[in-house]
């Protein structure tokens, strides 16, 4: 895509969403920050039902260490790889508690030395929690990277660092939000729904998804 592409691009999906949020909830840095290690290889829906108790009762650092990595796998066990989760949840809660005063870091350096936190946690947390310009690169926005056009890349860091340069303000706080989401409901991985798409005459990806006969797609779209 050009320039004048990019921008017309984010336009549509900000006139559709104005306002984008991340789909995993918490009730402040911590808990944002737990509940997404814990979303590895997880749905959102997934984690947000096995959190909604534990972050009732436990929303600080001092409060998870004190309930233990067994008493977090009780509340957890429904969510994948919860053993190893329960395990990083722990130690980066006593890390947080020894190194940074019990406080969630708003840096990625900082952030990515804690057990459990890779890249892409780091710059979700950044985002959303600190307001950011960071773009989190999961299977959703590598792939929409890939099959738009938007950032083409053979690694998530290659996807992120194009992102970095293609997208251009008002747009690159909710950037990420409107990449997950558009590839969450409309651009799926098995079959994307282009008919209902409202970038699809921007988008690379051929052949498109043919509309479904008691359908219309979106004006603006191919």
């Amino acid at each position: 895509m050009n320039k004048a592409q990019v921008v017309d691009f984010f336009s549509r999906l900000a006139a559709e969403n104005p306002h984008p949020e991340t789909e995993l909830e918490s009730v402040n840095d911590y808990t944002l920050l737990v509940a997404v290690v814990l979303s590895a290889q997880a749905t959102d829906a997934g984690v947000n039902k096995a959190t909604r108790r534990l972050f009732a009762d436990v929303d600080t650092p001092e409060k998870m260490v004190a309930l233990g990595e067994e008493g977090l796998k009780q509340h957890i066990k429904t969510i994948g790889l919860f053993n190893t989760k329960a395990k990083n949840v722990i130690a980066l809660s006593e890390a947080l508690v020894r190194d940074h005063g019990g406080q969630v870091p708003a840096d990625r350096d900082a952030l990515e030395a804690l057990p459990g936190v890779g890249r892409k946690t780091a710059n979700v947390v950044m985002n959303v929690a600190f307001g950011a310009e960071t773009f989190a690169v999961d299977t959703h926005l590598f792939r929409l990277g890939n099959r738009t056009g938007l950032a083409r890349g053979k690694t998530p860091l290659a996807v992120e660092l194009k992102l970095e340069k293609a997208v251009p303000q008002p747009f690159r706080l909710h950037a990420h939000h409107w990449l997950i989401l558009h590839g969450r409901y409309v651009c799926k991985a098995r079959t994307p729904e282009c008919w209902r798409c409202v970038v699809a005459d921007l988008c690379a990806f051929k052949p498109k998804t043919p509309a479904p006969r008691d359908r219309k797609a979106p004006s603006g779209a191919a």
